[in-house]
């Protein structure tokens, strides 16, 4: 006979957010279970960071920090970061003797390893006496016969019933450490829609790449300004990029990804601080030197393979070693322009299994933002990735799931 198990609460998922949850419940004294179907936990947490878990940004420090986020509402994130910001988390942190550092931007970082945060929240849910069951599959959760209760949740280790269920499942980014649509599934069952799921902070590809050559570039890391959309839409990053064998990546491209769509243009300018069309005309006038120098000039901090190779394009070739001031102005203002503003047309993404998170969940407007519980069905909470919100690359999705997860926690013990 399979075991029966009560709790006031249970929380589905053991990653940031529902570790964060399960530990702020237990130590309000509430009695809490945290299911996860993984036999490790916050492997998520694990990876992030380049194994050093970017685990905050200090520009997520009370203020109004709807700006980093996408979403189809993306104030829905005030409240929650205001309540718990950066600056508390970095307090939990700084409790335990985490040795941490800034990188750029406001990212802070693990100095050692990203284990030294999971190992922080274990011990916050030992404070909090949480019920840990992992390798847990989920057969089916409904609303209990038993009017004691709300929710009945059948798994592989038994029975649980509880007045609050929290998902924090997550989204599909990174499968391979345990990602599921679980969470989606679930909301549609309490009768709530759900905003496509794609993927984002992810790398993109692009079509004849190559048969185009640009392959050869692969290796070359260098900072530009990337955008997508126009007028009110238009986004701009100043990140890094790097160039891969089968298309972009880096920093620059993973922020821009969060907001292009298929059938839109990205747009990049490779030496964003000079204008290089009005350089390459103002400058020729008596120069002997031949274009291709003339470049690297203009250019000095842009590697010269990258050059080389923009000069063999079949528009530039026949004058990369012509002399600079025979050159008519109008192939100098294509070549400046070509490079002041890439435009590139992605084919797609590498997709969720290279993706750092998922773009869409469920949709936030059916969640009250103060608390984070369903407005369809009372006693359902959602935190963290399994919402429609999407931070920017930099340590805001953590941020978003520790704020969610304070809320929930805060308003279940409050009910």
């Amino acid at each position: 006979m399979k075991s029966k198990f009560i709790y006031d609460a249970v929380v589905i998922g053991a990653g940031a957010a529902g570790m964060m949850c399960a530990a702020r419940i237990g130590q309000n004294r509430l009695s809490v279970a945290l299911l996860d179907h993984a036999a490790k936990i916050g492997e998520k947490i694990r990876i992030s960071g380049g194994g050093r878990c970017n685990f905050t940004n200090r520009h997520l420090d009370g203020r109004d920090g709807s700006a980093y986020f996408v979403s189809q509402n993306p104030r829905f994130v005030r409240h929650a970061l205001s309540r718990y910001s950066s600056t508390d988390f970095i307090k939990l942190v700084e409790q335990y003797g985490i040795a941490y550092h800034e990188k750029h931007k406001g990212q802070m970082f693990c100095s050692e390893s990203a284990k030294d945060i999971i190992d922080m929240l274990k011990n916050e849910c030992g404070k909090g006496k949480v019920a840990w069951h992992t390798e847990c599959s989920i057969h089916q959760v409904r609303p209990s016969d038993d009017k004691s209760y709300r929710f009945t949740v059948h798994t592989g280790q038994g029975t649980f019933h509880c007045r609050y269920l929290v998902v924090a499942t997550g989204g599909l980014a990174a499968p391979a450490v345990g990602a599921t649509p679980f969470g989606y599934e679930l909301a549609k069952q309490f009768g709530h829609n759900i905003v496509t799921p794609e993927a984002a902070l992810v790398p993109l590809r692009f079509e004849h790449w190559v048969q185009l050559g640009f392959d050869r570039l692969s290796g070359i890391a260098l900072p530009v300004s990337v955008a997508t959309g126009s007028g009110k839409n238009n986004i701009v990053f100043y990140e890094d990029l790097l160039f891969r064998h089968k298309g972009l990546s880096g920093p620059a491209i993973l922020q821009i990804s969060s907001y292009w769509h298929a059938g839109n243009t990205i747009t990049i300018n490779l030496y964003p601080h000079t204008d290089l069309s009005a350089a390459l005309c103002n400058g020729k006038t008596g120069q002997k030197i031949q274009l291709n120098t003339a470049l690297k000039q203009l250019c000095p901090t842009l590697p010269e393979r990258l050059l080389d190779f923009w000069l063999s394009q079949a528009e530039f070739a026949d004058y990369a070693n012509q002399k600079w001031a025979d050159i008519p102005n109008q192939i100098l203002h294509n070549l400046g322009n070509s490079l002041n503003a890439w435009v590139l047309l992605p084919s797609g993404s590498d997709g969720h299994k290279k993706a750092e998170v998922t773009r869409g969940g469920v949709s936030v407007k059916e969640i009250d933002p103060k608390t984070m519980q369903s407005k369809l069905q009372e006693g359902l909470y959602f935190i963290g990735e399994v919402m429609d919100i999407t931070g920017w690359l930099g340590g805001y999705n953590f941020q978003w799931a520790w704020s969610s997860a304070v809320c929930a926690a805060e308003a279940v013990c409050a009910s």
